[in-house]
């Protein structure tokens, strides 16, 4: 695929230099220019934005907080090119620092109000204490996706499990249709194999695919662990592992619904093919 040069009215000519539209799976990510350069050269009004920080919210305990930050799609725009748009079922990955990988629907950062967040609007340390997986002081920078769930209070279920922060780079890719649907895998397992990768890739993997921040592959565990404790272990990770960084299935939601979708989750793991793991590769262990 040839390469295309992003237009100059958004961002500078040096960081123009090899950034391409859809750039092909496997080709390198995107570095994001640091908060202070992509201010002074992107032609973008970054807003005040507030929220309901899921990191820092209990269950009937809501916590907002307001933001600095740019519409995520038009700072899309400049730095992937408006093609991005045209693949509603692509992905962009949103890499962090430690390894975290969110991969956020191309749909949804297009129906949803997203903004990739810098700083924080009363002028006080960018971080946050993430509650859910039990963290004090967390750096957010260099930036932080968030969502208006304010606007949109359906997006509150979903507790943080699709707000990264610590993030550093972004790629453009396609469906990861091979890795989570694989040939001869039925189309119903879909939307299981969705909630996978909300909930449980931004970390782990599942045969070589996902986060590299707890590489353990889950298609392998939910195999080797019984099902009451596999509930135990999404539901509530700190009572198996105290001190884990893991955080649980979004206690926001209903805990029947929690109950049934970590069963879900299971039951689509033991109809996936099973790699097994390379020798001397490691695991982490809930």
């Amino acid at each position: 695929m040839s390469l295309h040069l992003v237009p100059r009215v958004l961002i500078c000519p040096a960081l123009c230099l090899g950034l391409w539209l859809g750039a092909p799976d496997g080709a390198q990510a995107l570095q994001l220019p640091k908060p202070a350069d992509l201010q002074a050269q992107a032609r973008l009004q970054a807003k005040e934005v507030t929220v309901i920080e899921p990191h820092l919210s209990r269950p009937g305990q809501e916590q907002r907080r307001s933001y600095r930050a740019y519409p995520a799609p038009a700072l899309l725009d400049g730095l992937l090119g408006p093609a991005w748009r045209a693949s509603p079922e692509a992905e962009i990955e949103f890499r962090a620092l430690d390894g975290f990988v969110s991969r956020i629907p191309v749909a949804r950062l297009l129906q949803y109000p997203a903004f990739l967040a810098f700083a924080r609007a009363d002028g006080q340390a960018f971080q946050v204490d993430n509650h859910g997986q039990n963290e004090r002081q967390v750096p957010l920078g260099p930036y932080y996706l968030i969502w208006d769930n304010i606007t949109v209070p359906q997006l509150r279920a979903d507790g943080g499990a699709q707000w990264p922060y610590q993030v550093a780079q972004i790629h453009l890719r396609p469906y990861s249709q091979a890795a989570l649907l694989p040939a001869g895998m039925a189309p119903r397992w879909s939307e299981q194999a969705r909630a996978v990768q909300t909930y449980c890739l931004s970390c782990h993997q599942i045969n070589g695919y996902g986060g590299d921040k707890m590489p353990l592959n889950l298609a392998l565990r939910a195999r080797e662990i019984e099902a009451g404790q596999w509930q135990r272990w999404l539901l509530n990770p700190a009572a198996v592992k105290p001190g884990t960084t893991m955080p649980p299935l979004p206690p926001g939601l209903p805990q029947t619904q929690r109950e049934a979708l970590a069963a879900q989750l299971r039951d689509y793991l033991l109809a996936l093919p099973l790699i097994e793991p390379k020798p001397g590769s490691t695991g982490a262990q809930p």
